[in-house]
C-alpha cells in the first residue's frame, strides 16, 4: 500500500511512523487513520521490528487533532463510526506486542493527545503542548481520551483538563505523569532513539510479556494481576532469549539476544 499521509521507515529493528500532513498540522483525517491502521498491521507481522516510534513531520505538530472539516455536519451514526475508526486504530497501537514510544515534537491536541496516550510512554520536546479541547467545540474526546487519560493521571486531573479544554505545556504534562521526559526540541529524536535502541537490544519475549502483564493486570485486581505475572514469567523461561540472558549473566558477558519467541 502506498501511503500519502504517513511515512514509514525501519532502521536497526526500530520502525518509525511519521504523520505527514504538515500543512494541516498533521491533523487526523479518515485517510490518515486508514493508512496508520494498515501500517500497524504490517509492523505487527514483521518479526524484525522490535520497537515502534510515532512522531510528526515539521516543527509545529505531533498531531494537532482530528480534521474538523470532516466532522462538520455528521449525523450521530456517522459520528459513532468516526469514533470507532479512531478508537480501533489506537487500540491496535496499544495492543502491539512491542514497545511503542510517542515522540511528541509539537502540538498533541485532541486526537493527537489520544494517539500519544495509546503509546507505552511519551518523550516530548520542550516546545510541545498537550490538551483535549473538544468541549470548546461542544464535543468530548472520542478516540479514547476520557478513558486513557483518567486511568493514567487519575479522574480528578483528567476531568479538569477535559472539562476546561485547557492546553498545557510538556513540563506541566510531565508533572501530572502524562509525559515521561521532556527534552530540548533539537535533542528529542536522538533521546528517543537512544531508548529505542536499548529496548530493541533486549529479549523480544521479555518485552512482550512485560507489556502484556502490565496492561492485563491494570484491568483487574491485584491478586489476579499477580497470577498474570506468574504465568508471564514462566512463559519467558521457555524462550531462547531467557536462557541466553541468564547464561550471559553467569558467564559475565554481554547477552546476545536473537529475538525469538
Amino acid at each position: 500500500m502506498k501511503y500519502e499521509n504517513i511515512l514509514v521507515t525501519t532502521d536497526e529493528a526500530i520502525a518509525t511512523i511519521t504523520f505527514n500532513r504538515p500543512k494541516a498540522l498533521n491533523a487526523l483525517n479518515a485517510a490518515l487513520l486508514a493508512e496508520l491502521s494498515h501500517a500497524i498491521d504490517s509492523l505487527e507481522n514483521d518479526p524484525e521490528v522490535r520497537v515502534l516510534v510515532l512522531t510528526g513531520s515539521g516543527e509545529k505538530a505531533f498531531v494537532a487533532g482530528a480534521d474538523i472539516k470532516e466532522l462538520d455536519g455528521l449525523t450521530p451514526l456517522q459520528a459513532k463510526a468516526v469514533a470507532m475508526q479512531g478508537q480501533g486504530t489506537f487500540d491496535k497501537i496499544a495492543a502491539l506486542p512491542i514497545p511503542v514510544i510517542a515522540a511528541v515534537n509539537g502540538y498533541a491536541l485532541g486526537g493527537g493527545a489520544e494517539m500519544a496516550l495509546a503509546c507505552d510512554f511519551i518523550y516530548a520536546a520542550d516546545s510541545a503542548s498537550f490538551g483535549l479541547p473538544e468541549t470548546n467545540l461542544g464535543l468530548i474526546p472520542g478516540f479514547g481520551g476520557t478513558q486513557r487519560l483518567s486511568r493514567l493521571i487519575g479522574p480528578q486531573q483528567a476531568k479538569e483538563l477535559i472539562f476546561t479544554g485547557k492546553i498545557i505545556t510538556a513540563t506541566q504534562a510531565q508533572t501530572l505523569g502524562w509525559v515521561n521526559h521532556v527534552f530540548p526540541a533539537d535533542e528529542l529524536m536522538s533521546q528517543v532513539m537512544t531508548t529505542a535502541r536499548a529496548l530493541a537490544g533486549k529479549g523480544r519475549m521479555s518485552m512482550r510479556a512485560a507489556k502484556e502483564a502490565i496492561d492485563a493486570g491494570l484491568a483487574t485486581d491485584l491478586a489476579t494481576g499477580l497470577k498474570i505475572e506468574q504465568n508471564a514469567f514462566a512463559l519467558c523461561m521457555a524462550s531462547d532469549d531467557a536462557r541466553e540472558g541468564t547464561r550471559a549473566f553467569i558467564e559475565k558477558r554481554r547477552a546476545k539476544f536473537k529475538g525469538t519467541l
